[in-house]
């Protein structure tokens, strides 16, 4: 008796030190994953790279060899190239964890099926329906900002607005505030381990990735069985109901399984990138006011801002957004300067020339987004914040098709990149029209690449609210402290 009880303490010990050693490892090479990419992605470290070796090099990732590429004829041999050149190649943990039924995980005719029936959620149409939802949630979420007595953290805030749109205006969820703030609390878990190693231990990020998507799905079952169940007073349709409808059409009406994976990605997609061109609007705005001002201007000349300064009353439309020019120029330069993801990578399946050097069959190759603009020929002064150089006068980037690729290109390229740049053009008009904010620290943060582009620190910016004139409008008790007795 006590040989067995002392067998399975030992027994026991040995295990819980084996997880906790496997834990240990499991973190170390997670940190050694995140300094290597964060050597990939870095910008010094890469410019060193390519002025010593050229736009193709090689390098290593976890021990395997990979070509990194740079300059539009390069990237555009890559992007064209999808299905016959090279391949879609996600790490393991990225297939697993957002499911096998993903546009993203799917290729050849698969893929090319499912993008035609995802298409329609970014259709004319399905934005101009979107658009004033999307414009209340931004509205909604400014007014907090300025309620707030301190400064906040515009990028954990951006995260928040971000994943509220996608839940109440792409899917048209019906969540509970309280449950909505749970929920955003395991999607973070889930974003955060996505990019793990995949090894299935306990405590490992990958564990912890699988246990929020499980937690996730079953939350997202719940919300998509309500919404099906009541299709009374619904005023537009939304992202989900495309999706549905649009399935059905292509003669595939999709599973529960298949519309929980949809749902995950539609958030995924919208979430971190957004999140981050979001908070580096914000950034610049703060960083250039006379850009701010510029765009102020235009939106006067509109009659979207009254020449007193208040906002004109009313919802915005696509016809409007798209007659601010100025206000484009803008969005493009955010997203040229500061473009979320550094760029893709992909799988070599058969060996092919690129810029005279032989790339093997098999080997992993990541086109560079962020080095591409870097070093392209058409843009002047790459390092400085200009919007102009989009104007109608410059158009710097008119020279080339494969120049600017924030969205990437080919039959990857981005399907929301028409949201996205609606909804970063719908924050602007808002932050332009209805709010004075400022930086609550002595200097900007420096910014980090890595998973991706944000300042370090989040950005600590504090938000006032306006009066009609554009003021600064005091908190209450502040007015109260400052009013004459």
């Amino acid at each position: 008796m006590c040989v067995c009880v002392c067998v399975c303490l030992i027994s026991s010990v040995c295990r819980c030190r084996a997880q906790r050693d496997a834990g240990e490892k499991e973190e170390e090479a997670r940190g050694e994953l995140s300094l290597i990419l964060r050597r990939l992605q870095g910008s010094g470290f890469q410019s060193s790279r390519r002025e010593k070796y050229g736009n193709v090099f090689k390098t290593h990732l976890l021990g395997r060899p990979l070509i990194r590429v740079t300059g539009a004829e390069n990237v555009r041999k890559i992007l064209m190239g999808e299905h016959h050149l090279v391949s879609t190649e996600w790490p393991r943990s990225t297939r697993m964890l957002l499911g096998p039924n993903t546009v993203a995980n799917s290729i050849g005719d698969i893929h090319r099926n499912k993008r035609k029936v995802f298409s329609k959620i970014f259709s004319h149409e399905a934005l101009e329906s979107y658009l004033p939802k999307i414009q209340l949630v931004i509205q909604d979420t400014l007014r907090a900002w300025s309620s707030y007595p301190e400064a906040i953290n515009v990028y954990q805030e951006a995260q928040k607005l971000t994943f509220r749109m996608a839940i109440r205006v792409l899917l048209g969820f019906s969540i509970p505030e309280e449950d909505l703030g749970h929920l955003f609390e395991v999607y973070q878990q889930f974003v955060e381990n996505v990019f793990s190693l995949p090894v299935d231990l306990p405590f490992s990020g990958y564990r912890r990735g699988i246990q929020a998507r499980q937690t996730l799905q079953k939350g997202l079952e719940k919300a998509i069985r309500e919404k099906l169940q009541c299709t009374q007073g619904k005023d537009y349709s939304d992202a989900l109901d495309i999706l549905i409808e649009s399935s059905k059409e292509h003669g595939e009406e999709m599973t529960m399984q298949e519309l929980k994976d949809g749902t995950l990605e539609l958030i995924f997609a919208a979430y971190a990138t957004t999140a981050s061109a979001s908070t580096s609007l914000i950034m610049q705005l703060l960083k250039h006011p006379a850009v701010l001002e510029k765009l102020r201007e235009e939106l006067r000349a509109q009659g979207i801002l009254h020449s007193g300064g208040c906002p004109c009353e009313g919802t915005l439309r696509l016809s409007t957004l798209s007659g601010l020019h100025y206000l484009d120029c803008v969005i493009k330069e955010v997203m040229r300067l500061f473009t979320p993801v550094s760029g893709g990578y992909r799988t070599v399946l058969q060996t092919f020339e690129l810029d005279g050097f032989q790339i093997p069959k098999g080997w992993s190759v990541m086109y560079s987004i962020r080095d591409t603009h870097d070093t392209a020929p058409v843009f002047k002064d790459v390092n400085v914040f200009d919007p102009d150089r989009f104007g109608q006068a410059r158009s710097e980037d008119k020279d080339g098709r494969f120049h600017y690729l924030p969205f990437g290109g080919g039959v990857r390229t981005c399907l929301g990149k028409h949201l996205a740049k609606l909804f970063l053009k719908v924050l602007a008009v808002e932050l332009a029209s209805t709010s004075r904010f400022e930086l609550a620290t002595r200097t900007f943060p420096r910014i980090t690449l890595v998973p991706v582009l944000h300042p370090v620190d989040g950005l600590s910016v504090k938000f006032f609210g306006l009066d009609s004139n554009q003021n600064k409008i005091l908190p209450e008790t502040e007015a109260m402290l400052s009013a004459t007795v």
